[in-house]
């Protein structure tokens, strides 16, 4: 299991133990994360194979977590159940994520330093040889792309961008999830409505 869907090793117990009932169900297990606090938060993020959840898919997964939760009790303290989606600006947590979502802007964090750096910003490049390639800016301010081994990465996730967005509602519109009909137009700052590419 990568650290970057579980990190601890209650989060990795977490994982061994509702993997399986996630998959079951028909979703995939993106993220999961034992959050400290006043009260304990358990963060589940999935989505189906082809992407996307809708709030009743998360529902029935918190049943279902639930149900085993009980059962099974590895969490000894009061906590919070929390299902999601992994949202726009979304987790890159699986090494299929970072060809998914080739060509978006992404930040990387590395364990250790790589040429004395740990965070690394640019476009995704998908995948090669079990490295992530990413297009960063180098030293004269030029584009160069760079491979990071999918282990060493410690944290991944997209960037919000307005293509990005504009990609999401695409898709959510061709799924028959948004009927754009019924929202205003967006305005830029100068006033303009942007057009569909």
């Amino acid at each position: 299991m990568s650290d970057l869907i579980a990190k601890t090793a209650i989060d990795r117990r977490l994982a061994e133990i509702l993997t399986p009932v996630i998959e079951g169900m028909g979703y995939e297990l993106v993220r999961i994360r034992l959050m400290g606090g006043k009260t304990k938060t358990l963060q589940i993020m999935a989505e189906r194979a082809e992407g996307g959840i809708e709030v009743d898919d998360c529902a029935e997964i918190s049943t279902a977590v639930s149900a085993v939760l009980d059962v099974e009790d590895p969490i000894e303290d009061a906590y919070t159940l929390e299902v999601s989606s992994p949202g726009i600006d979304r987790p890159l947590t699986r090494l299929k994520d970072f060809e998914t979502w080739e060509g978006h802007e992404a930040k990387l964090e590395t364990v250790d330093l790589i040429d004395g750096r740990r965070r690394f910003k640019g476009i995704l490049g998908g995948v090669e040889d079990g490295e992530v390639l990413i297009e960063i800016e180098g030293p004269a301010g030029e584009a160069i792309t760079i491979g990071l081994n999918y282990e060493w990465l410690s944290d991944a996730k997209l960037v919000l961008t307005d293509e990005l967005i504009r990609q999401m509602l695409r898709e959510r519109k061709a799924a028959g999830i948004v009927d754009d009909t019924e929202f205003d137009d967006i305005e830029t700052d100068d006033g303009t409505v942007p057009q569909e590419e």
